[in-house]
């Protein structure tokens, strides 16, 4: 096996679509395993290392909700979901518990594509097992806790993901829209609120914030000293 090549592992129990990604990923330079089931994707995850993991949420078995929340406890792999198309709710769900991204089905493979290289670029810059220092903030997104004044607070999930993305590329300006897409999280009022609380964990003032700032009329920016 190369070892510059990315390796991915395809979780689907349809065999056109597995047949089909793991041609076009193939011919993308990608080393590409298949598996039916939840079962057998568990042994083929003891067996080899997956820098990606493309996964159905409808299978017979095991769901692939329960997958993910069984993995995630013992490895760190980014996961993609795969859901019908307009099961907003199924979709919510899924980055709840874990997933990192979603595709709705009927979907185009240049699309998949260009999520899993995001998905890997965004998680190559990132060392969840590393500190990040905001001002006097410390992150530790593997503990999912930020420590301000000696006082510890927990980030949930969606929280989590956002800070990836804005650590990972400080003084972009992410829209509600893109917020709304890393972190599962639909409606602006509640995307406002999410940016609320991190303040509120990050910032030694967060009425008057100096890191996690407001671009009026464009979204919101994440700066580090």
């Amino acid at each position: 096996m190369e070892n510059n090549k990315l390796h991915i592992l395809i979780v689907d129990d349809d065999n056109r679509i597995r047949d089909l990604l793991k041609e076009y990923l193939s011919e993308k330079d990608f080393i590409v395993s298949t598996s039916d089931s939840a079962e057998n994707a568990k042994i083929k995850l003891s067996q080899f290392k997956f820098d990606l993991i493309v996964l159905d949420v409808m299978m017979p078995g095991q769901s692939g909700y329960d997958f993910i929340k069984d993995i995630k406890k013992k490895i760190k792999v980014p996961i993609i979901l795969l859901t019908a198309k307009g099961e907003v709710e199924n979709r919510i769900k899924g980055l709840e518990i874990g997933a990192d991204d979603y595709l709705g089905k009927p979907f185009e493979p240049k699309e998949l594509l260009l999520r899993i290289k995001n998905l890997i670029d965004r998680n190559k810059k990132i060392d969840l097992n590393q500190k990040y220092f905001v001002g006097e903030a410390i992150i530790d997104l593997n503990k999912m806790t930020i420590n301000l004044d000696n006082k510890t607070k927990k980030i949930n999930m969606s929280e989590k993901k956002i800070l990836i993305e804005m650590l990972a590329n400080p003084g972009t300006t992410y829209a509600r829209e893109e917020i709304g897409k890393i972190s599962g999280i639909i409606q602006e009022r509640s995307i406002d609120v999410m940016i609320t609380r991190l303040r509120q964990k990050i910032e030694n003032n967060p009425k008057n914030p100096k890191y996690l700032q407001t671009i009026r009329g464009s979204g919101y920016v994440l700066w580090i000293e």
